[in-house]
């Protein structure tokens, strides 16, 4: 555990983001090694049905993400707070929640999975090799809730590095289990998705394992667990919003997918290629924002609202330098990177054609999700999600949809920054307000 209410806020944030970025990026790992080893062992049909999966499985998962984000908000505030009592609550109600959403969600996943594929119009030639891939992944949804969520309790405390650990034994876990299942056994595409489910349970077992044998809050146990009412509101409060913009965000990945599924197994491979790399290309911008959300959370519960305006100027500075480094690499090297998915050149060219367009407005993204950030920490989560949804389902969408008709798969990847400049203008311009500080749950003086 981690108190960022004291010392040098730039060096805090630095050291509690650092270990969250290597996590963010183990994390990415397990879908990029997939789409590596299935590129390459099996080819560019199942690549484009695990890229054509991945918009479903985020939405089914997205609701529950965000009401654990509304969880670690509420911890967060409560550490800082020293309400340890209520630290305790909050941990036991969110593992509740999270395994009857998991339930709930893997019974639906289960049964709407060949419908939602068929929905985006997904060519017939790679439909039962998604379908195949997107039901074992769901059986494990559970898994992944508990992982996730022990996760976000550990940021929500203070602790980028105890996730990162377990983290990086599920990568290795996948790494050494998509080979085999893949590339030795000869499994296919199951293959690697049974390598994905195997990893996240041994990860979350060792986790359970460790924390209760050492943790001071967490206990992992059935029996023990209390579930808060009022916390659960808080949480929900807070997550909900989140949650709902998550699923939306989900939803416009899935009308994305259904625009660039029109293009053919061509483009859908390429995009989805690009697409995990594009993730890990954002994962420093989503680490900075998460920090400087436990970090807000934490010194507004301990009511140094000062703090927070210098963690602001420091986390742009860092962030915005590594998103600049990050740029100038994928535009150089971005047809480099793509060939190591796959060998097939016009994949490889649709791929790049994505990430030197996208790759140029990255800073755009970067300044979003900070300022969303810092009203996270808070506790608003209302605002921010109009602002996504404004610039996914008016802006992005529709210009892709418009786009695409004109130009062609080109026109849906100018559509991409159009909709981040809009919603960090709105971002920006709500921060400005100050409204944000009204939303907290740990009330405090106004006074900056």
């Amino acid at each position: 555990m981690q108190d960022l209410t004291i010392g040098k806020e730039g060096k805090l944030i630095f050291q509690f983001a650092a270990p969250m970025l290597l996590g963010n990026i183990f994390q990415q790992m397990f879908s990029v090694i997939d789409a590596v080893v299935v590129g390459n062992f099996i080819g560019k049909e199942a690549l484009a049905a695990v890229g054509a999966s991945f918009p479903i499985i985020f939405m089914l998962v997205s609701l529950i993400i965000g009401l654990v984000m509304g969880t670690t908000v509420v911890i967060a505030q409560y550490f800082g707070a020293k309400d340890f009592a209520k630290v305790k609550r909050a941990i036991d109600t969110m593992y509740i929640y999270s395994a009857v959403a998991g339930i709930i969600l893997t019974v639906a996943g289960l049964l709407l999975a060949e419908p939602l594929l068929r929905l985006l119009g997904l060519p017939q030639e790679i439909m039962p090799q998604a379908v195949l891939y997107l039901r074992i992944y769901i059986s494990g949804m559970i898994i992944f809730f508990g992982y996730n969520g022990t996760s976000a309790v550990l940021r929500g405390l203070g602790d980028s590095k105890t996730p990162l650990y377990f983290l990086i034994i599920a990568t290795v876990a996948n790494i050494i289990l998509v080979l085999l299942f893949v590339g030795v056994f000869k499994w296919g595409i199951a293959g690697a998705a049974y390598a994905t489910l195997l990893a996240n349970g041994i990860a979350f077992g060792l986790a359970i394992y460790w924390l209760n044998k050492t943790h001071k809050l967490i206990r992992i146990a059935i029996r023990g667990l209390h579930f808060d009412k009022e916390i659960f509101r808080q949480s929900i409060r807070i997550g909900l919003p989140t949650g709902i913009q998550q699923t939306f965000v989900a939803l416009g990945g899935l009308a994305l997918m259904g625009i660039v599924n029109t293009f053919g197994t061509n483009v859908i491979a390429g995009f989805s290629v690009a697409n995990r790399i594009d993730a890990l290309a954002t994962i420093p911008s989503m680490s900075f924002s998460q920090a400087l959300s436990t970090f807000v959370g934490q010194n507004i519960g301990a009511n140094k609202l000062d703090r927070i305006r210098i963690g602001l100027r420091s986390t742009i500075k860092m962030s915005g330098a590594i998103t600049i480094a990050t740029t100038i690499i994928i535009v150089i090297w971005g047809h480099l990177i793509m060939s190591l998915f796959t060998k097939d050149s016009q994949v490889i060219r649709i791929g790049d054609q994505y990430l030197t367009i996208v790759s140029i407005f990255y800073i755009l993204f970067t300044m979003m999700f900070i300022y969303t950030g810092i009203m996270r920490g808070a506790g608003d989560t209302l605002i921010p999600m109009f602002f996504s949804l404004i610039s996914l389902w008016l802006i992005r969408i529709p210009l892709a949809y418009f786009l695409s008709k004109r130009i062609g798969s080109e026109g849906i990847w100018w559509a991409i920054p159009a909709g981040w400049f809009i919603g960090l203008s709105l971002a920006f311009l709500y921060y400005k307000t100050g409204r944000w500080k009204k939303k907290t749950i740990v009330k405090f003086d106004e006074n900056l």
